[in-house]
C-alpha cells in the first residue's frame, strides 16, 4: 500500500474519532460518521488498487494548498529540479506544479520537471546508462531537495526523489554505506549549482509561480545565468 493511501486512511481513522466524540453534544446519530467512514475507505481502498492512489494524492495536494508555505515549497522544489537539469545539459519539455496537472499529463506524484532526450532515451532502453548520466541524474533528483534546505532550511518534499536515486544506484550495485555518500555528494553538486545561479534561480521561481511556459523560464535562466 502507497504512502497516499496510508495518509487517506489516517485522516478517515482521525475524522472517525472525532466524529465519534462530537457525536452526542450535535446530536449526531454515530450510524452516519460510521457510514461516511466506510464509504470513504471503500473509495480510498478503490482508488489504491485500481488507479495505483492518485486520486488520494490530488485529493490531499489540493487540501493542501491551502496552505501558502506548502505551495510556496512546491514551486521552490520544481524550481531547483528545474534550474540543475538545464545547467546539467537537459532538455525540459513542461513542468507541473500540482497534482491534478501531473495526472492530466500523466505523471506520477504532485508534479514535477519532465525531461526529453533522444540519446538519453536510448542508453535507458538500451540498458547502457553512462555513468556521466547516471551522476547528472542523480544531481537533478537532489536538487528539490536543496533548493528547499536553501530556502526554508529544511525540506518537507523529495521523498520519490530519494526513492528513485536508491533504486538506481542498487540496480547498479552500490552498498547501502556507498548509498548515503552518493546521495550527500549529489545533494552538495545540486546546491552549489543552485547557490552559483541564485539570481537564475530567484527569477525561475517568480515566472514558475507566474505559470510562465518552459521557452519563458529558460529565458528568465540565461537573462542571469553564471555558470
Amino acid at each position: 500500500m502507497n504512502q497516499t493511501a496510508i495518509n487517506v486512511i489516517a485522516i478517515s481513522i482521525f475524522l472517525m474519532t472525532i466524529s465519534t466524540l462530537l457525536g452526542p453534544l450535535i446530536h449526531l446519530s454515530p450510524t452516519i460518521p460510521a457510514l461516511a467512514t466506510v464509504t470513504f475507505l471503500g473509495i480510498a481502498t478503490l482508488d489504491s488498487f485500481s488507479f495505483q492512489g492518485k486520486g488520494g494524492t490530488i485529493i490531499l495536494d489540493w487540501l493542501s494548498r491551502f496552505s501558502p508555505n506548502y505551495q510556496e515549497r512546491i514551486i521552490h522544489h520544481e524550481a531547483g529540479h528545474f534550474l540543475v537539469a538545464h545547467l546539467l545539459g537537459f532538455t525540459i519539455s513542461d513542468y507541473t506544479l500540482t497534482a491534478w496537472d501531473a495526472w492530466k499529463k500523466g505523471q506520477p506524484g504532485q508534479g514535477g520537471v519532465i525531461l526529453v532526450d533522444q540519446e538519453i532515451e536510448k542508453q535507458i532502453q538500451t540498458g547502457k546508462i553512462s555513468a556521466h548520466v547516471v551522476d547528472c541524474y542523480c544531481t537533478i533528483w537532489m536538487a528539490g531537495i536543496a533548493a528547499e534546505i536553501l530556502v526554508f532550511n529544511s525540506a518537507e518534499g523529495g521523498n520519490d526523489d530519494q526513492t528513485k536515486l536508491r533504486e538506481i544506484l542498487q540496480v547498479l550495485g552500490f552498498s547501502e554505506t556507498s548509498y548515503q555518500q552518493k546521495q550527500r555528494f549529489h545533494f552538495l553538486q545540486a546546491k552549489n549549482l543552485i547557490q552559483a545561479n541564485w539570481l537564475s534561480y530567484q527569477d525561475l521561481v517568480i515566472a514558475m509561480k507566474q505559470g510562465a511556459t518552459v521557452s519563458e523560464c529558460l529565458q528568465t535562466i540565461l537573462s542571469k545565468r553564471i555558470f
